[in-house]
């Protein structure tokens, strides 16, 4: 009597299998250990997850739900460096963790010395101790990875931004609120930051997140296309004076300054300091605006925010 004997799996395949686990096992423990506030979402009154969601993550890394879902249930599916590099920020990893995903997911880093700073508690309480002035948290590619409340309403509603959409040189160039904000100055702003921009990348030109910002930048607005062409670089300056136009307390005279994380090319905090005792008033209405938006059934005007109490 014959049997049909089935050959084991050749090591390569048991190895392969061994990695997809280990992968779907490492995003769930990295998913599990974020609190939405650390990135900027509303935890909502019926999360039962200790953590993220998986369609949070999916938001954050701009992959679809299906397919990250797919990611954690260990399915036989390929993974590119560029949506790898996207998870990594989106999950906040360390350079460690980051080096860890890649090689679970046997895949080479294009840029195995990026950053990729997790916003701790201590730095969240620091912008939050910064109000009522306007601060974040951004990196040399402009995305802005933390914010205060203040600043959260300084240029555009920036809680109804998706995050993956938080970043400033998109909305120089995409969003309205945001360009209006910039008052007669946008022009001559928003080449200053094309500029600044191409600086910085070339420093990383294979990195698949600046080539994916400067593909969306390119797609979405000609008149970034024409700053492009005409290849200016700009090196970051010092401390300056900047002047906008807030949708709900008007002019504000702000001192721009930038406080490095890390190397100069990376992390940075980013705060606006009134310069004049009117932009000093009008930051208080703006912040005390924002401390009561969230439960207000509509935002008043600016003329109306001149009654808002500020706290002493």
């Amino acid at each position: 009597m014959s049997t049909t004997v089935t050959p084991p799996a050749s090591l390569r395949e048991r190895e392969t299998d061994i990695r997809r686990h280990e992968l779907a096992a490492f995003l769930r423990s990295r998913r599990e250990r974020i609190t939405p506030e650390q990135v900027g979402l509303a935890r909502g009154a019926r999360r039962r997850t200790p953590g993220l969601r998986r369609e949070e993550v999916a938001q954050l890394s701009a992959v679809g739900v299906t397919w990250y879902t797919w990611l954690e249930q260990a399915r036989s599916i390929q993974v590119s460096a560029q949506v790898l590099d996207a998870l990594a920020r989106a999950l906040l990893l360390d350079r460690s963790e980051r080096a860890h995903l890649f090689a679970l997911a046997a895949a080479t880093d294009p840029a195995p010395g990026t950053p990729c700073p997790t916003i701790t508690p201590a730095l969240r309480a620091m912008l939050e101790r910064l109000e009522p002035f306007p601060a974040c948290v951004q990196n040399s590619r402009y995305d802005i990875l933390a914010y205060n409340r203040t600043y959260g309403l300084l240029m555009c509603d920036m809680d109804a931004i998706p995050p993956e959409d938080r970043n400033c040189m998109l909305l120089a160039f995409t969003n309205q609120e945001w360009g209006e904000s910039l008052g007669d100055n946008r022009k001559e702003t928003i080449r200053i930051m094309a500029g600044k921009f191409r600086s910085a990348m070339a420093e990383h030109l294979a990195e698949p997140a600046w080539k994916t910002l400067l593909g969306r930048l390119r797609a979405a607005s000609p008149e970034f296309c024409e700053i492009w062409e005409r290849h200016e670089v700009v090196a970051p300056v010092g401390d300056r004076t900047k002047r906008f136009v807030n949708a709900h307390v008007g002019g504000l005279s702000v001192e721009h300054t930038n406080l490095w994380l890390g190397p100069s090319s990376g992390p940075r905090l980013v705060s606006y300091v009134p310069v004049d005792e009117e932009s000093r008033l009008r930051l208080d209405r703006l912040h005390a605006f924002a401390r009561t938006s969230a439960q207000a059934p509509a935002r008043p005007s600016a003329q109306a925010l001149e009654s808002v109490p500020v706290a002493t």
